[in-house]
């Protein structure tokens, strides 16, 4: 063998030997540093549902018989909304109460919006069986009216002052002496409009003449001074 050769075989040997060695004990080896993950998207809004009521909600819809009803139509007067449903006990138990409020005050209207699934002819049947004199909207729990806040429970309802606001929001069942009291708590009612009380023996007007039929007292009573 060339004897000028070996030292170039032996300088050759040990660079393939150093290019096959691992990493020495206790080192990490190299690795390409990772791209940050991006920013979360923000979390989808859940459909159907809002989370809070506009200080001047608006709603214009189709009552079960076929009439339109607009919110901005009543402003004037107190509007009791009332999220109610057929198969809930509470609501059905306050119907009688809210009807005879309707009927027996010129300065408060009362609508019902019926939160469920439920087609318009079977809401008729319901109301033939359970009849109130205010009118009653049915509202699609997977599209909801956009300016309240979608009901966490039934029966919930709010009143509306003459100018249209938010005045009070009652969770659960309400009662006419309820109702009142927050009346009383935010004003007289419209301007012009004449006061009356009403009682669970009876409904007394403050005027001076019997209110129209259409607004009557519910289950035949009357009014008187």
């Amino acid at each position: 063998m060339n004897k000028t050769a070996t030292p170039f075989l032996l300088l050759s040997a040990l660079l393939l030997a150093a290019c096959g060695r691992g990493p020495e004990p206790g080192t990490a080896p190299d690795a390409t540093p990772m791209a940050a993950d991006p920013a979360a998207p923000p979390p989808l809004e859940t459909p159907g549902v809002v989370e809070r009521t506009a200080e001047y909600p608006r709603l214009a819809a189709v009552t079960v018989d076929g009439s339109p009803y607009d919110l901005a139509a009543h402003r004037g007067r107190w509007v009791v909304v009332n999220f109610w449903a057929t198969w809930c006990s509470p609501c059905r138990k306050e119907m009688p109460e809210l009807s005879a409020l309707h009927a027996a005050r010129e300065d408060v209207e009362v609508v019902g919006l019926a939160y469920e699934d439920i087609e318009a002819e079977d809401m008729r049947r319901f109301l033939a069986e359970h009849p109130v004199a205010y009118p009653v909207v049915v509202v699609d729990p997977l599209d909801p009216p956009r300016d309240f806040a979608t009901p966490r429970g039934l029966p919930t309802t709010y009143l509306l002052a003459p100018d249209g606001r938010v005045a009070h929001h009652f969770l659960g069942p309400v009662t006419v002496a309820d109702l009142e009291a927050a009346i009383a708590a935010g004003g007289e009612g419209a301007p012009g409009a004449r006061p009356a009380s009403w009682s669970a023996a009876g409904c007394r007007a403050c005027s001076s003449a019997p209110p129209p039929a259409s607004r009557r007292c519910a289950w035949g009573w009357t009014a008187a001074r």
